[in-house]
């Protein structure tokens, strides 16, 4: 971990992290065996009692959708005791308890466990349940400083405080994302020239699950006539206030398109702006030659034209070694960059890679070369939650040196959900896990 800054840090070949990383996965395992109730139900199960390789991690990974495990009748029914008591079931400190009688919604519920210490961050919900995932004061200050350096690894970008940052997304008013904007604003950021969001409402975590909630009765048939209203009435109001704000930020970026700009945003948001940027009479001959792109996200499976990355940079002037892509999840605490050269996504020391069959239950050979299957990994800087995940995510993780130069483990830029591959996605370990889980809580 005390490479997080380090130049050099993507540069050391697996092999040689091997040994290393197997200490520190049981290190993390003996600090945690008794303070995470799941972990330590998962060993039990196992009979595992020390980590010896990655093999013996293997058991003690979980499931992407443990972090969905709790019962829809806490949020419905606004449970927040017992949506406090399953949280305690995979966190490392003892959930203090909230004072719920007077609680305003789950935003409030969450404004008050931070106010104890402890970060609830939503991830989207893109294929149903929101997940809740638990952090911790040294899980923020970890993803203020990773959050940096990847970018300007990935990049190349210095963090000079030189540019007007351009925020052309939908923002997830979440504690990691709301952290991570902070850090880079304040790196990359010129503190004379203000940053621009779109000018529509933060996305809370209680907006994310009241729509959430309503999909799922509306999908069980126990929506109520008013309720459906609503829906479609919000539904409209959102979608009109988005179309507005992709305007908004269009004409914002012709405003300042002879400035040096950090462009961010999903590739859906980024493709309608550079369209209506471009039916106004603007591209790429218009705009600073060293801007710089950060996208995440994914596609969130927006439907786009193959060549939709080329007319983004080609828009706004995005040189080749400018373009920013980072592989991660809200369930990891730190990013995988993409380098320029290879165009492979490299994995830090501290997090280490699985590769699991497509069940989620085997760990594949995989000692050099390249392997493909499940991704699974453990996020040694985690400390508010276990750092052992196994994704949806369908990878291709190669083992030997990159193009670009760095010798540590990277992966292809390949990457596909299991779920839209089989139109579902099962692993192995999750229906006892989230069982487990459920009847602790």
């Amino acid at each position: 971990m005390r490479l997080v800054a380090a130049e050099d840090r993507f540069d050391y070949p697996a092999a040689e992290l091997r040994e290393t990383q197997a200490a520190a996965l049981d290190e993390r395992f003996q600090e945690r065996k008794d303070r995470i109730k799941l972990l330590g139900h998962r060993a039990r199960e196992a009979g595992i009692t020390e980590i010896r390789g990655r093999e013996d991690m293997v058991p003690l990974l979980f499931p992407h959708t443990v972090y969905k495990s709790y019962p829809e009748s806490f949020l419905i029914e606004e449970r927040w005791d017992r949506l406090g008591k399953w949280l305690g079931t995979v966190s490392p400190y003892p959930i203090s308890p909230v004072e719920a009688a007077d609680v305003a919604g789950i935003d409030d519920w969450i404004d008050r466990l931070q106010a104890k210490g402890h970060y609830v961050s939503c991830s989207s919900g893109t294929t149903g349940k929101s997940a809740m995932l638990l952090a911790s004061e040294r899980d923020m200050d970890w993803s203020r400083t990773d959050a940096v350096n990847v970018f300007s690894w990935g990049s190349g970008v210095r963090p000079a405080r030189d540019r007007r940052m351009m925020g052309l997304a939908p923002t997830a008013a979440v504690p990691k994302n709301l952290v991570i904007g902070a850090a880079l604003q304040a790196a990359f950021g010129d503190p004379d020239r203000e940053r621009f969001r779109l000018p529509i409402p933060a996305i809370t975590v209680g907006s994310l699950t009241t729509m959430i909630v309503l999909r799922k009765k509306i999908a069980d048939g126990t929506a109520l006539p008013g309720e459906l209203a609503e829906f479609d009435r919000t539904s409209r109001e959102r979608q009109e206030a988005l179309d507005q704000a992709m305007i908004a930020g269009a004409e914002a970026l012709i405003k300042y398109r002879a400035e040096k700009l950090y462009i961010s945003g999903l590739w859906n948001a980024l493709y309608q702006v550079a369209a209506i940027v471009r039916d106004m009479g603007y591209s790429a001959r218009d705009f600073h030659p060293d801007n710089c792109i950060y996208v995440g996200g994914g596609l969130k499976r927006a439907q786009l034209p193959p060549d939709y990355q080329e007319f983004v940079h080609q828009t706004f002037n995005i040189p080749a070694n400018r373009d920013f892509q980072n592989y991660s999840m809200q369930e990891l605490n730190s990013g995988m960059p993409k380098c320029r050269r290879g165009g492979r996504y490299h994995v830090p020391p501290w997090l280490v890679p699985f590769i699991l069959d497509a069940d989620g239950v085997t760990l594949l050979p995989h000692e050099s070369g390249e392997v493909e299957g499940r991704a699974a990994f453990f996020d040694l800087s985690l400390d508010g939650r276990w750092g052992g995940i196994i994704t949806g995510d369908k990878i291709s993780l190669d083992f030997g040196p990159c193009a670009c130069g760095a010798k540590g483990a990277s992966v292809r830029n390949n990457i596909v959900r299991y779920a839209d591959l089989q139109g579902d996605d099962k692993i192995g370990c999750a229906g006892t896990v989230d069982a487990y889980v459920r009847g602790l809580s």
